[in-house]
């Protein structure tokens, strides 16, 4: 195995170089001869990196040659084609991945022929929205974005090394900063904060006051008391709600495709303890719930009693209780200064526009001491919010739990040293 490098002139008279890897495999040709391949690099580096990785991969067996390797489209479609077993919507989220993402800039790219500095360019070229070839216009990505994508082509990857369509996954070799990015990571990321992404106590005391349908009262009370997601509230049925022992029980979940199926987790599934008003609530809304022909017996479902769209819910439910009950925000034009109607009124929206918002509300409740909340560990929050691991909990709230005063503790002990 070797690199030389290559020097010519041009038509023009314009003197060129490259560098080329020259090495050989265990395969043989017609002649018994082992076969020899080249590769040709515009920088030094580049060349030393490849031969590098090329050695590991002959010495282990596993290198696929340039003019055998298929492309990254190729590797796509046969990723895709292996994920039958996984959710509709997680399927769908990695064709878009690959269409949008992945696909206008490394498609046409032999596997063999990616590299680590390859992917750090098309990251970069996603984070400043530079157009792939042949666009015309790019699209800034957020670091959310990158970070996803870039996962999905390490699976893509994954699948053709498992395949045999590649010597190695490029992108889990990409180990340089990879403590310091974290550590960025951890300090761009959000904590939620009460009253910006978590509602107050007293905006949902009001978001309950104002709510008159015996529906919403019962589902408001449900997500801020007993913390289930939106999916798990759309998919819950009677038969998990026991009025006996004051639980309910998590079992399945409705998709943003309306198919009933299990929960995110096997965490997911778990016995959550409903208060005395929320039970009253549900009961009450029973009385009055539709049915439905396929006996889905679900608490909150349509008109016609079938599974309930995630946007009705947003649209038709959270967002008009929240104004009425008076907690928006006013809405700013392009210059940042509040916009107006035609008779000179602000014009507001509502404060909080999702449903996860009241999830976080319910984590907020349980940490807090008594008597305004129930004074849960993290432990115990966990279980009852049906987080996969307690670390995303921790990760997720730790932040809110309450600290006591140690104003006399710290007074005492600065006058041991005054």
């Amino acid at each position: 195995m070797s690199i030389r490098k290559r020097v010519w002139t041009t038509e023009s008279g314009e003197e060129r170089s490259a560098y080329v890897v020259q090495y050989s495999t265990a395969e043989r040709d017609a002649r018994g001869k082992r076969k020899r391949h080249i590769k040709t690099f515009d920088r030094k580096k580049d060349a030393e990196d490849f031969q590098a990785q090329v050695r590991i991969d002959v010495k282990k067996g596993v290198h696929t040659p340039t003019s055998r390797s298929i492309t990254v489209e190729q590797a796509g479609d046969l990723w895709i084609d292996g994920c039958g077993d996984l959710e509709r919507s997680s399927v769908d989220q990695y064709r878009q991945h690959l269409k949008f993402h992945i696909n206008p800039y490394l498609g046409p790219l032999k596997l063999a022929a990616l590299t680590v500095a390859i992917v750090r360019e098309w990251q970069d070229k996603l984070r400043n929205g530079i157009p792939a070839p042949g666009q015309k216009v790019g699209e800034v990505r957020s670091a959310t974005m990158v970070k996803k994508v870039t996962t999905s082509l390490s699976s893509l990857l994954s699948d053709a090394l498992e395949r045999g369509k590649v010597g190695h996954n490029v992108v889990r070799s990409m180990t340089a900063n990879r403590s310091r990015k974290r550590k960025v990571e951890r300090r761009q990321k959000r904590k939620l904060v009460i009253g910006r992404d978590i509602p107050e106590p007293r905006e949902v005391d009001a978001l309950l006051q104002h709510t008159n349908s015996e529906r919403w009262r019962a589902f408001f009370l449900t997500a801020v008391r007993c913390g289930l997601r939106a999916s798990e509230l759309r998919g819950l049925r009677w038969q998990d709600v026991d009025f006996k022992k004051s639980e309910l029980h998590v079992r399945q979940r409705a998709d943003r495709y309306n198919t009933i199926g299990n929960p995110k987790s096997a965490d997911s599934q778990r016995v959550v303890p409903v208060p005395p008003k929320t039970l009253a609530a549900l009961k009450a809304w029973k009385l009055q719930c539709p049915k439905n022909e396929a006996q889905l017996h679900l608490v909150f479902p349509n008109g016609s009693g079938k599974v309930e769209t995630h946007s009705n819910i947003i649209e038709r439910g959270i967002i008009p209780a929240w104004e009425t009950a008076g907690i928006t925000v006013p809405m700013l034009d392009e210059g940042g200064k509040p916009q107006r109607d035609e008779k000179g009124r602000p014009v507001v929206r509502a404060k909080y526009t999702g449903a996860h918002s009241l999830r976080h509300y319910f984590a907020s409740w349980c940490l807090a001491r008594p008597p305004v909340g129930l004074g849960l560990n993290l432990k115990e929050l966990s279980e009852r919010i049906g987080h996969a691991s307690i670390q995303i909990t921790i990760d997720t709230y730790a932040h809110l739990i309450p600290r006591a005063d140690h104003a006399e503790e710290l007074a005492a002990a600065e006058g041991k040293f005054g």
